[in-house]
């Protein structure tokens, strides 16, 4: 008897340890998704419009990745307008997700508060290669109180804002668009569109451009000149330039060059509609190329301002790894293959090929119908650039004259700097719905600046602007002192 309790006793310890190790393997299969165990599903977020082909395309990727880096990649992008709300949701909620796009003050915004992880082990540990490649101006632009968040699209690092033209009416009317050195330049061709071309508006809606280095958007009034005193926080809409500025558009606005509702137009004035004749764009080199190609028509652009390197050009397209991922190592080891690995990168930029675009001998592409019409995605928000194929109209060197727009740009004077806001929380959000009561009309010229500017100045000391601009350059000073 004693025999056989002891034999039981045996087989059910066996049984334990069997049943033990069965839960230990299921545990590492769903866990870190090492290679040898289940993949792991990576959760990436990002911008643009849904594509009709993005289940088929990665059905390509993920096949791809799981061979590659044992993780497939599920991939939901949230439409232009709607993107930064619903991530703000995603993030407040903690729903836990692997990878997400952002850019600008929102990714300063979200790294500050704990929203993503910081990233400099990660990379050196899971993104070696990567690291190798990409501009040390992005990493370090992209660093916020010193620590790294995201992973810049490796691109332009610089931004300069341009006039783009329709080349169509250019031809038309033989305008010299050589000499539009400033907003005034415009009046000559702005005034004949207008007289001969009913159908077309002779400027889609946009804010005039206003020389500055900006702390947050270009409707908020802190900023830092890029001429003269650039080492001084102002309001920029104190300035003579703003008011010159101003009543230009006032008066481009009453002579019927603007749309009436333009202070409150939604229109995106998308470029494949070809209602307009000048609008501002920011460029980048052979920046032609790319809008002609997404607008079926020819355009043409000429500066309004020298390269510079912006925080905001910086981080235009950061992708970064959330707080709430289950498996961080493997979100970067996918950032790492993303932007190094020239079939995964013009897979998910481009789809596949021979279905969505066909490459030629010289390894050129060109875009089948069925890209256009089903999986034309936003090629700046996915990562880097120099490892895409080029169109058969790009020029050989174009990825070297990105190189030589990089190394030109002036840096603007914040660049690296990223201010805390909590201090002086209470008198922005104040600003900010004065801002948008008086902004948006003066820049689209329609009314009268010498009427409403000062308006928008004395709402805005009331609103606290003084303490807002001392706490930036008492910050800006501190931030400053530890560059030296």
């Amino acid at each position: 008897m004693k025999k056989q309790l002891v034999l039981l006793l045996v087989l059910l310890l066996s049984l334990g340890t069997v049943l033990a190790g069965c839960g230990s393997s299921d545990k590492e299969s769903s866990g870190k998704g090492s290679k040898g165990d289940q993949p792991y599903e990576i959760k990436w977020y990002s911008i643009g419009t849904p594509q009709k082909d993005k289940d088929k395309v990665f059905e390509e990727v993920n096949k791809y990745t799981k061979e590659k880096i044992n993780a497939t990649v599920n991939l939901t992008q949230i439409d232009w307008g709607d993107y930064e709300q619903k991530m703000q949701v995603i993030i407040s909620s903690g729903e836990p997700f692997d990878i997400g796009f952002t850019n600008g003050g929102q990714y300063v915004q979200d790294a500050q508060k704990g929203a993503f992880l910081p990233l400099d082990d990660l990379l050196d540990e899971h993104g070696k290669e990567l690291k190798e490649i990409i501009n040390p101006a992005l990493l370090e632009g992209a660093r916020v109180d010193g620590e790294l968040y995201g992973i810049p699209a490796n691109k332009e690092a610089a931004r300069q804002t341009v006039y783009a033209f329709n080349k169509r009416l250019v031809d038309k009317y033989n305008f010299d668009i050589s000499k539009v050195k400033t907003l005034e330049d415009l009046e000559p061709m702005l005034k004949e569109i207008k007289e001969n071309e009913p159908g077309v508006t002779p400027m889609a809606t946009f804010k005039a451009y206003l020389p500055f280095d900006y702390i947050f958007e270009q409707d908020m009034p802190f900023a830092f000149p890029l001429e003269g005193d650039r080492d001084h926080a102002v309001n920029p809409f104190e300035s003579d330039i703003a008011m010159d500025t101003f009543k230009t558009m006032h008066k481009y606005f009453k002579a019927g060059y603007l749309k009436s509702d333009a202070a409150t137009s939604k229109d995106t004035w998308p470029l494949d509609v070809e209602n307009w004749f000048v609008r501002m764009e920011d460029s980048q080199p052979y920046a032609d190329l790319l809008w002609t190609r997404s607008a079926k028509y020819d355009i043409v652009s000429v500066p309004a301002e020298e390269p510079t390197t912006f925080n905001t050009s910086v981080t235009g397209s950061i992708q970064a790894i959330s707080a709430t991922s289950q498996n961080p190592e493997k979100a970067m080891e996918f950032l790492n293959l993303l932007n190094t690995d020239p079939y995964l990168r013009n897979l998910i930029d481009k789809g596949i090929e021979g279905e969505h675009y066909e490459k030629n001998d010289d390894g050129k592409i060109k875009d089948l119908p069925a890209r256009i019409e089903n999986y034309n995605m936003p090629t700046y928000t996915l990562g880097n650039h120099f490892i895409l194929d080029l169109y058969e109209e790009d020029p050989d060197d174009k990825w070297e004259k990105f190189e030589e727009f990089n190394e030109s740009a002036k840096p603007a004077p914040t660049l690296g700097f990223h201010f805390n806001s909590d201090p002086v929380r209470t008198e922005i959000a104040s600003i900010s719905n004065v801002s948008k009561e008086f902004y948006p009309a003066l820049a689209t010229g329609s009314v009268d600046p010498e009427v409403n500017l000062p308006k928008f100045n004395k709402k805005l000391k009331d609103a606290g602007i003084d303490k807002v601009l001392a706490e930036i350059q008492k910050q800006f000073d501190e931030w400053k002192a530890e560059q030296k």
